[in-house]
């Protein structure tokens, strides 16, 4: 299984301790044990859901988030929906995300480290 298929629930049997899931006509058998390795599509955050596309998105954005509302988080929540993207809240909340490109810049030291793994590759 891939990040981001979607799979129906077909049976669960709780006398054995395992679920089948259905991936687009693969169905695919789990133990109860390891369950922990599928999420709920219905609830997942924006996060959880980088690199994935989902037929309909829903978006709550409310001022009570306004730490999570930023431009660039909006921008991933809405490129998620394939079909359908719904936007449930306040015109203020969409403002606040759309103007907010604060985002703080991540310090990972990659440009270093690039020019000095490229300074050891040695071509013959």
């Amino acid at each position: 299984m891939f990040n981001g298929e979607l799979g129906v629930v077909e049976t669960m049997n709780r006398i054995e301790q395992e679920m089948v899931v259905n991936f687009e006509g693969r169905s695919v058998k789990y133990d109860f044990a390891d369950l922990d390795e599928l999420s709920l599509a219905y609830v997942l955050s924006i996060h959880k859901s980088q690199g994935s596309e989902f037929p309909c998105v829903v978006i709550p954005l409310y001022t009570q988030h306004y730490m999570m509302l930023q431009r660039n988080l909006l921008y991933t929540a809405v490129t998620r929906g394939k079909r359908l993207v719904v936007l449930v809240g306040t015109k203020k909340a969409l403002g606040m995300a759309i103007r907010r490109a604060d985002t703080r810049h991540r310090y990972t030291a990659l440009r270093r480290r690039l020019q000095e793994s490229s300074s050891t590759i040695h071509y013959d």
